[in-house]
């Protein structure tokens, strides 16, 4: 791939950013199947894993995550005209294997991502979650006026994507399209040591569809991830299915303001069944649903690296039992755009059939 045809090719995508951590965080939020389908678009990038035609996870990490992005559309010619039309990019990749190029240094930042290894009460609101949105990626001016060639043939634009910094990883990032692999160029800072990797990038398969009704929603509850979290983490694994129900709010007339929480159905319980036993988690809130559907536990605890990192959770249910938890990422602007755009992973996940108990 490195003939001088080459040359005159428009990247589909050129991104770079400064600190790779807070990108390689929403990555590791669906990295339960190594297979993963990128969208390539001009507001970011959409990274979607499926399993078992049941269970779909999708990262929105938007273009202001990265220092540098830029995006120019593949076309194709239409048979009947010499008209082009663009459109979104699509390649699939192996997962694993960009997340250990990313952390080829080590400073990509744990499995857990945010860090807050703290034990929060999961009736509590705990405090700690957006301890890794700081965005101390600022060290230095990026400029990289003053900095000396690197030893390894002095490339000085390497200045423009690399900042010094201790113990941070910088990456700039290229796609050709399609048939072309993805290739990686990281480097602690720009007078140190660089790695370049190409990862092979595949013909995009038609992806799992769930189209969520939010016309029709029979449960909307928005919570603290760090309540859901402790509640996932205190149930058994032996458990095979998770069911969630909803019951309705009272409603605020005079005598409902003076009912007391005691006596107030919670507008929520999950309800965890195993073989030793079954365990129930009551939320009270005022969202108006009445609604039951059970789903298969293991797909549930797909969810919980995004769930780790991510400051509040919205669960939801449509009138077919599609589960959908969106998880709200911390901001943390680039040095392009200080106001980051709040990105998010999404679950979607198919409830099990009735004749399944």
């Amino acid at each position: 791939m490195s003939s001088p045809a080459n040359d005159e090719i428009v990247p589909v995508l050129k991104a770079s950013v400064h600190d790779v951590r807070h990108f390689t965080s929403l990555l590791r939020g669906v990295n339960f199947t190594n297979r993963a389908t990128v969208t390539v678009t001009d507001r970011g990038l959409l990274v979607a894993v499926e399993e078992a035609r049941t269970l779909l996870g999708t990262a929105y990490i938007f273009s202001d995550v990265f220092d540098e992005y830029e995006y120019h559309g593949e076309s194709v010619e239409e048979e009947q005209d010499t008209q082009q039309e663009a459109y979104n990019s699509a390649f699939e990749i192996h997962l694993n294997t960009l997340i250990e190029c990313l952390n080829i240094f080590g400073t990509a930042g744990g499995s857990g991502g945010s860090g807050s290894g703290k034990h929060v009460q999961w009736k509590q609101a705990g405090a700690g979650e957006e301890q890794n949105s700081s965005g101390d990626e600022d060290a230095g001016d990026g400029k990289g006026k003053s900095r000396k060639k690197t030893a390894q043939g002095g490339n000085t634009s390497l200045d423009l994507f690399f900042t010094k910094s201790e113990r941070k990883t910088s990456m700039r990032m290229s796609y050709l399209g399609s048939g072309y692999p993805l290739t990686l160029l990281i480097a602690e800072d720009s007078s140190g040591p660089t790695t370049t990797c190409e990862i092979s990038t595949f013909e995009a398969e038609p992806q799992l569809e769930l189209p969520f009704d939010v016309n029709d929603m029979k449960l909307k509850v928005i919570l603290k991830s760090s309540w859901l979290k402790e509640a996932l983490s205190e149930i058994d694994p032996s458990c095979d299915k998770m069911t969630f129900i909803g019951n309705p709010s009272e409603q605020n007339n005079a005598q409902g303001k003076e009912r007391t929480r005691s006596k107030a159905k919670p507008i929520l319980r999950i309800r965890a069944t195993s073989t030793h036993g079954t365990t129930e988690m009551d939320y009270f809130n005022d969202k108006d649903v009445l609604e039951t559907f059970d789903y298969r536990f293991a797909h549930i605890t797909r969810a919980m690296r995004a769930l780790q990192t991510s400051i509040k959770t919205s669960l939801r249910i449509d009138k077919e039992g599609l589960l959908s938890l969106q998880f709200l990422m911390p901001a943390q602007g680039s040095k392009r755009n200080a106001s980051s755009s709040s990105n998010f992973i999404e679950f979607r996940c198919l409830a099990l059939d009735e004749e399944i108990s």
